[in-house]
C-alpha cells in the first residue's frame, strides 16, 4: 500500500509540474506589454504602435491622455495577430514626430524616447 501511494503522488506531482510548465509557456511568449518612457524634454501627444503587416497606423494609444517627458507608461502592444514586430510612431507638443520599425515587442520590456 505504500509504495501504490508513493508512485501515486509522484505521477501526481510529475503531471501537475508539466501542466504548470505548459500553462505558463504561453503566457510568457505572449507578453507583450512595453514600458514607454519619454525623456525626451517634450510631452508626448499621441502615441501609436501597429504591427508590421499593417499599411496604416492603429489607434492612439494615449488617447485623451498625454505622456510627461520623465515619465513612463506600460502599455499592451498586443493586437491579437500572435505579430511581435510592430512599428511604433510617437508624435510630440513641440511638432516633431518619431517613427521606429521593427520593434520586437516580444524580446523587450522598456523602449526609451530621448
Amino acid at each position: 500500500m505504500i509504495s501504490t501511494l508513493l508512485v501515486s503522488a509522484r505521477g501526481r506531482i510529475a503531471a501537475g509540474a508539466l501542466a504548470l510548465a505548459l500553462s505558463a509557456a504561453p503566457a510568457i511568449a505572449q507578453n507583450r506589454v512595453v514600458e514607454i518612457v519619454n525623456n525626451t524634454g517634450v510631452t508626448m501627444m499621441e502615441f501609436y504602435a501597429s504591427n508590421v503587416d499593417r499599411s496604416s497606423w492603429e489607434e492612439d494609444i494615449l488617447g485623451a491622455d498625454v505622456l510627461e517627458s520623465g515619465y513612463s507608461v506600460d502599455v499592451d502592444i498586443d493586437d491579437g495577430s500572435g505579430q511581435c514586430l510592430f512599428d511604433f510612431r510617437a508624435v510630440f507638443a513641440d511638432g516633431d514626430e518619431v517613427v521606429d520599425n521593427r520593434i520586437n515587442v516580444c524580446e523587450i520590456s522598456t523602449y526609451t524616447y530621448r
